[in-house]
């Protein structure tokens, strides 16, 4: 593909994935507009300082101020720069925060995808915009009991409400391909990790408090895995689903390691790079926390080439690397 021929919308660019694609996609010639409303679940002064990492590739990026549910303001802003695809990245995140807050959720998640996939059919006559991608979840599967998840495993039984409005979107995502023809990928991140990455996520939280010496919080007894995955393998699968969604029309693709790691193993991990004993302060499970992930990326290697490098002790590394590099940011 051309880059240099796409201008691509980027929901959730002052986020963590949001701010990592839009400068890969600025990397590769594309003009990049972002869209992103700050919302408040962690610190503005950390989107914007990852707005700025991405000014800083020095292309062509715009950055407007924007809800997604204002579907209008969407649709004109993608008229107004000629958009030929969508990367909507942008949702109100976290499955404990869900169950506090399950309207706000299926608000923002629900009505803000088909907002967005509204915005990019009006915005696309005359075949303006060509594609969407979307952001869905591992959390769709909930606790099934056959592992690695696979795209064909039956995801009917969400165990939280962040779940079920991702779960949600996929389906908003295949009525939307159905009735206007417009391709559709629906990508599911296996827990992303890497620099700038969330306040509030496991990794980036364990490094802060072990550096510290402060105590960290382990729900369960450690046998609780994820299939944790470098933001930059991401990138590469978001970038040839981008590419090749055309082909499909509508796809789901799961994006992860195939390498999960348990809790306890992550914590000793830890332990290692950050030269710290961990202090840990062990609490029951948590409603809503699955047991664990996998993904099998069988689908996803074969139709995307999608091929993950980077281990998880590596890629933890290179996060406390730049944690170091912006203590100022990250309150180190």
């Amino acid at each position: 593909m051309d880059y240099g021929n796409e201008c691509v919308l980027v929901t959730g660019a002052a986020g963590f994935i949001g701010s990592h694609v839009s400068a890969s996609l600025i990397g590769r010639g594309a003009k990049v507009v972002g869209v992103d409303n700050f919302d408040p679940y962690y610190a503005r002064s950390m989107k914007e300082h990852n707005l700025k990492m991405v000014e800083d590739t020095g292309g062509s990026f715009v950055f407007e101020e924007m809800d997604i549910e204002d579907s209008g303001a969407l649709s004109s802003l993608m008229s107004q720069h000629s958009v030929s695809g969508v990367v909507h990245l942008a949702a109100k995140a976290g499955v404990r925060p869900s169950i506090a807050d399950p309207v706000g959720y299926a608000r923002v998640n629900v009505t803000g995808t088909q907002s967005v996939l509204s915005a990019a059919s009006a915005a696309g006559d005359g075949s303006l915009c060509r594609r969407v991608l979307a952001a869905s979840s591992s959390s769709v599967y909930g606790n099934n009991k056959t592992v690695p998840f696979g795209e064909g495993d039956s995801v009917e039984h969400p165990i939280s409400p962040y779940a079920a409005t991702k779960r949600a979107c996929e389906l908003i995502g295949e009525t939307h391909h159905h009735l206007t023809g417009l391709p559709i990928a629906m990508l599911r991140f296996f827990t992303v990790f890497g620099p700038r990455q969330r306040p509030d996520l496991a990794i980036r939280l364990f490094l802060h408090k072990v550096s510290k010496g402060e105590t960290i919080t382990m729900f369960g007894d450690g046998s609780m895995s994820r299939d944790f995955t470098f933001v930059d393998d991401i990138v590469s699968g978001v970038l040839a689903a981008y590419e090749r969604i055309d082909e499909f029309g509508y796809r789901i693709w799961n994006l992860g390691s195939d390498h999960p790691m348990e809790l306890h193993e992550l914590i000793r991990t830890v332990g290692e790079v950050v030269g710290r004993e961990p202090i840990i302060d062990q609490l029951p499970m948590q409603a809503g926390d699955v047991d664990r992930t996998w993904a099998d990326l069988q689908r996803s290697k074969k139709e995307l080439g999608y091929a993950p490098t980077t281990s998880i002790r590596e890629g933890m590394e290179k996060q406390w690397e730049w944690m170091q590099a912006h203590r100022g940011v990250v309150g180190l």
